[in-house]
């Protein structure tokens, strides 16, 4: 259960009445995010923690984003954000060294984990962290065959990431994307840290439970809706992803645990980061859009 202080029950109030002036604002917050700056009025940098870099030069079938390597640091550019956070896929195809444009890019691993492969990108800081595509490989988190994984992050002290919640793909099987799950690897190896991607939507209460519970368990808010969210009705995006993404941070009660994320090229990037910014009170932006990521997975100090 729950042990909440009187002291937390009022910060949580205060997040909620916080969002509800957000929210009642919302016409007039669509200004540019670009040279947006935080409560303190310094410049507001960006991190986006979860992307992908599979350069393919055609457009996505759902967002419509030509997915090339210079639409995808226009649009990084364009929104603010100075490093970002990639994913290669399950047999390591997708990788690109952006490493020159602040991008970290966790290793991809299907059933079988290529330990060879993963460990050479680790020690050559290729690789920043690795990635488990739940779901998508019908294996649940805590399978004796991702034990190699979790060595391998102990030994390099780098995150796991674990795809959480809907697929992108008919062929997933969700039971093992729940992310409830995560809550068994979490208490075997609290010397690892985990991110739940996508704060497992649509069991965001799950996964916040999971977040809340446990210190090495971090979430990214990655691909709420996908698409262009400016062409989208307004009541859509408050429904979906503003309302969702504040009652995580407001269930939290720690703003060092969530990371604002897009899993572009499935969202434009700008667009959503305007959505974030109404979920989260602004004295918090710096925690969520820059410092949470920066401090998991271990960006530069500097990233102008």
């Amino acid at each position: 259960m729950r042990n909440r202080s009187v002291t937390r029950q009022l910060r949580a109030l205060g997040v909620l009445a916080a969002l509800a002036v957000l929210s009642s604002c919302e016409a007039q917050s669509r200004s540019p995010v670009t040279g947006a700056t935080d409560a303190a009025g310094d410049y507001l940098e960006i991190i986006d923690a979860h992307t992908h870099t599979a350069f393919t030069g055609q457009p996505e079938r759902t967002s419509g984003i030509v997915v090339s390597e210079e639409q995808y640091l226009k649009e990084m550019r364009d929104a603010g954000v100075v490093g970002m956070l990639a994913h290669a896929a399950e047999d390591g195809s997708g990788y690109v060294d952006l490493r020159a444009q602040n991008v970290i890019t966790c290793a991809g691993t299907g059933a079988r984990v290529d330990v060879a492969r993963i460990e050479a990108g680790l020690k050559s800081a290729a690789f920043g962290c690795i990635k488990i595509y739940l779901g998508y490989v019908h294996q649940w988190a805590y399978s004796p065959e991702y034990e190699p994984v979790y060595a391998l992050a102990a030994k390099y002290d780098v995150p796991v990431v674990f795809h959480t919640g809907d697929t992108y793909s008919n062929a997933a099987k969700l039971k093992y994307a729940d992310p409830l799950t995560i809550d068994e690897v979490a208490v075997d190896h609290r010397n690892v840290t985990f991110v739940i991607a996508h704060a497992g939507n649509p069991w965001i209460e799950s996964a916040a439970e999971v977040a809340y519970k446990n210190p090495n368990v971090y979430l990214d808010g990655s691909a709420f809706l996908v698409g262009d969210l400016s062409k989208m009705p307004p009541e859509q995006v408050e429904t979906y992803v503003v309302k969702p993404v504040a009652w995580i941070f407001g269930f939290l009660e720690d703003p060092t645990k969530l990371m604002f994320a897009t899993d572009w090229p499935l969202t434009h990037v700008k667009p959503y980061v305007e959505a974030f910014k109404r979920a989260i009170p602004p004295e918090q932006w710096k925690a969520v859009f820059h410092d949470n990521a920066a401090r998991v997975f271990k960006f530069p100090a500097k990233t102008k």
